[in-house]
């Protein structure tokens, strides 16, 4: 299923250029258009769903295939000394774009912290 006017989905359709890392007939991996490591890619399923609350059992062989390509994808694009995979979601996530996508970042120096710890 496909929403006519999300981002990710125009993508998919290839109504929106994007520089392909992987596709098949469930996923697709392309680079960020607003890197913040040298290695940044997002995987996303073909289908849309918007959030990973929406995500059920119909969900899970693309959001495997997502983890398990996760780590070769990431050594294809340089990332050969671990990488951190990162999926937003809601407003609380600071999810951006509602169509559910991994974040896959990485390079040859260390990332720095997750996220801030609270005192």
């Amino acid at each position: 299923m496909s929403d006519p006017n999300c981002l990710f989905c125009k993508i998919v359709r290839g109504e929106i250029p994007a520089k392909k890392v992987y596709e098949d007939d469930e996923v697709l991996a392309f680079h960020d258009i607003r890197p913040v490591a040298p290695v940044h890619f997002l995987i996303i399923p073909k289908a849309h769903v918007a959030t990973l609350y929406e995500t059920g059992e119909a969900h899970r062989p693309a959001l495997g295939k997502m983890l398990a390509l996760a780590g070769e994808l990431a050594r294809q694009q340089g990332a050969a000394d671990g990488f951190r995979s990162i999926i937003n979601t809601g407003r609380v996530g600071l999810q951006e774009v509602y169509h559910v996508h991994m974040h896959v970042v990485g390079g040859p120096d260390p990332l720095g912290p997750m996220i801030l710890r609270r005192k």
